[in-house]
């Protein structure tokens, strides 16, 4: 049987791991699979490699958290060249993954790369790169197989995990009830990121933000979305002197949305989450500093950072970033969509094409079928 690593770096690339090695195991149940992930690879079948946990650091900081970096990339190192691997597949994490790759390729071992790197947002020069690392990329977004294929890398768009993860539909009105919500007025879920650093900066932002609106639309409701990586008292420390009632779930990302008329979301993944339920957003973005705005805009090469606008090809979701996210401009684009039935609809039906562009449901099952495809080549 292939004996296959699978090298994941944060929480999401754990559950992404999980969903292919759950995959991997219907489909070839004696398949060894060898893991360095966390809970979700280990419970879906994973033999995770003792004493290299995942490749995150949260929780620790400065010269500590660079020491245990350094500690687990060289152990990591040392696992790719000093054993026999049929394949070595990379999840996501390109600041880290880019460099096992060269090093198991550089071992002469075969490489596949699951959820694409995006580096045709800010460095496409990187595809050669990719081209001549990188045996075979699995993308999970449409129009990123093309891309690729120009640049002369091997590429398979698979679907999109999330049609996987996020339910058909949803009962609005029994997600309200559940979160205690009023049918007299509309709802608006709040999503800050999933970082403490994007907290910092977006918390602020919303707060005064729902003070404002609150003041002008008293029957408007909030809720806020927690992410698991989010420590309760650390969210609580920064919401607690909110003027108004915010009510927080934890991990139901997709209920929140579900339950909402409209989302001021982050941008990142969740965009493209809100998008596959369906519920209008306004995006938004506000950077740690002006120079680190204009840089990220240098390098930027894509005409929106939102996934449903480059999904889409058009700016279907309004994008509020850095000088541009601001409360008043947060609420004349809450109040618009609100307001104006027309522009609210024109949105819900785009957001419905987004989803009907990433393909069906089963994308971990299709890149489990491409790696097995890959062993055996």
């Amino acid at each position: 049987m292939p004996r296959i690593l699978i090298v994941t770096g944060e929480a999401s690339g754990d559950l992404h791991g999980a969903h292919l090695v759950k995959a991997l195991k219907e489909l070839s149940p004696a398949l060894q699979i060898v893991g360095v992930g966390g809970a979700s690879m280990l419970a879906a079948g994973a033999e995770l490699v003792k004493d290299i946990p995942q490749l995150d650091v949260m929780g620790l900081i400065g010269l500590s958290a660079v020491k245990t970096m350094l500690q687990r990339i060289s152990r990591i190192r040392t696992l790719i060249k000093g054993e026999r691997w049929d394949l070595v597949v990379l999840i996501d994490n390109p600041g880290l993954n880019f460099h096992f790759a060269r090093v198991a390729r550089a071992c002469g071992l075969k490489v596949l790369y699951y959820i694409a790197p995006q580096v045709w947002a800010w460095r496409r020069g990187r595809m050669r790169w990719i081209q001549q690392r990188v045996d075979h990329v699995l993308a999970i977004l449409p129009f990123e197989e093309p891309l690729y294929k120009k640049a002369g890398v091997r590429c398979t768009f698979v679907g999109n995990p999330l049609l996987d993860e996020v339910a058909p539909s949803y009962d609005r009105q029994a997600l309200r009830r559940q979160f205690g919500l009023s049918d007299a007025g509309p709802v608006i879920g709040l999503f800050p990121g999933s970082r403490k650093g994007e907290l910092l900066e977006h918390i602020p932002l919303l707060l005064e933000t729902v003070k404002r609106l609150a003041q002008r639309h008293p029957a408007i409701q909030f809720i806020l979305a927690q992410a698991s990586s989010i420590q309760d008292q650390f969210l609580a420390d920064l919401l607690k002197d909110s003027p108004v009632p915010i009510r927080v779930f934890r991990n139901q990302a997709s209920e929140v949305m579900a339950a909402s008329d409209l989302l001021v979301v982050k941008s990142g993944t969740s965009t493209l989450q809100a998008a596959v339920v369906g519920t209008p957003m306004i995006l938004f973005y506000r950077a740690s500093s002006w120079l680190t705005y204009r840089l990220a805009r240098l390098l930027i090469r894509v005409p929106w950072i939102g996934l449903a606008n480059l999904v889409a090809g058009r700016g279907i979701v309004p994008e509020l970033i850095h000088d541009e996210a601001t409360p008043e401009r947060l609420i004349q684009e809450t109040e618009r969509l609100l307001g104006d039935p027309r522009a609210y609809e024109e949105m819900k039906a785009a957001l419905l094409t987004v989803r009907q562009a990433l393909g069906t449901p089963g994308a971990s099952r299709r890149a489990a079928e491409a790696v097995l495809a890959e062993c055996r080549a």
